[in-house]
């Protein structure tokens, strides 16, 4: 499946040059990085000893294509790389709301997977929503994901929309609360950084709790809560009316319908 050749290298395909190094999945030499951003030379620790943004004869070796620029550039993206890649070239697409079909055309038929993944993947703790029709491609989206991230197949491509409101824009979402609890620390007298330290502390605790207990997370909510207490108190507002329960079902359908909007 090597050579790879990645078509954008900005976060989420830096993130994942970051993780297969990391993991030992790909080497430098296995990558060939098309992106007029990227300057081998100015920063080497990402990608010295890869390929970068050769003379486009040379991207006929690639066995495997990771679409991994803006939706809203794809096209122009492409445009002069397609008739130099190699008839069997397998198209892995992180593109958002950019659909299979669209995508499989532009690149002359070629066997094409979605991926929906988080930038957690630079630290082999990342997410990855895979959707395929031919059995090729979804096998080579997992080559690629499964060393950084934990994959799941879909069914439909209609469900990676809400994969990426699920999951894909979910990081997002957790920082913005940790950013909001922060402030809201220091709105009832915490100095900032203490108020920083202990909500960002927290929250990572929380969660390898989650990981390493192997329990619901309304079971962990329900260990910490007493009844009639402090966090009982909060949780009746966070959980209450326009509270988790309104504003996640909004939030999500908000990413849904820009993630339709995006694959036109």
């Amino acid at each position: 499946m090597t050579p790879i050749l990645l078509l954008g290298a900005g976060r989420m395909g830096g993130a994942l040059i970051q993780g297969w190094r990391e993991a030992g999945a790909f080497c430098a030499a296995d990558l060939i990085i098309r992106d007029p951003n990227v300057d081998a030379a100015a920063d080497p620790s990402v990608f010295g000893g890869a390929s970068v943004n050769p003379p486009l004869a040379d991207l006929a070796k690639a066995k495997t294509v990771l679409l991994a620029v803006k939706p809203q550039i794809w096209r122009e993206a492409i445009a002069d790389v397609v008739p130099h890649l190699a008839p069997d070239a397998v198209i892995v697409s992180i593109a958002a709301g950019v659909r299979a079909a669209d995508i499989s055309a532009a690149f002359g038929g070629r066997a094409v997977a979605r991926v929906m993944p988080t930038t957690a993947v630079a630290i082999g703790r990342g997410a990855a929503s895979v959707y395929a029709e031919a059995p090729l491609a979804r096998a080579r989206a997992h080559a690629l994901f499964a060393p950084v991230a934990t994959v799941v197949d879909l069914d439909s491509e209609d469900l990676l929309d809400a994969a990426t409101a699920v999951s894909g824009s979910a990081p997002a979402y957790l920082y913005a609360f940790i950013e909001a609890l922060e402030a809201a620390g220091v709105g009832v007298g915490l100095d900032a950084a203490t108020s920083a330290r202990l909500a960002r502390a927290t929250i990572i605790g929380a969660a390898a709790l989650m990981e390493a207990g192997g329990e619901e997370p309304a079971e962990l909510r329900k260990q910490v809560t007493s009844p009639g207490g402090t966090t009982a108190a909060a949780l009746a507002v966070l959980m209450g009316e326009g509270g988790f329960g309104d504003l996640l079902p909004r939030a999500m359908a908000a990413a849904i319908a820009r993630s339709k909007e995006l694959g036109g």
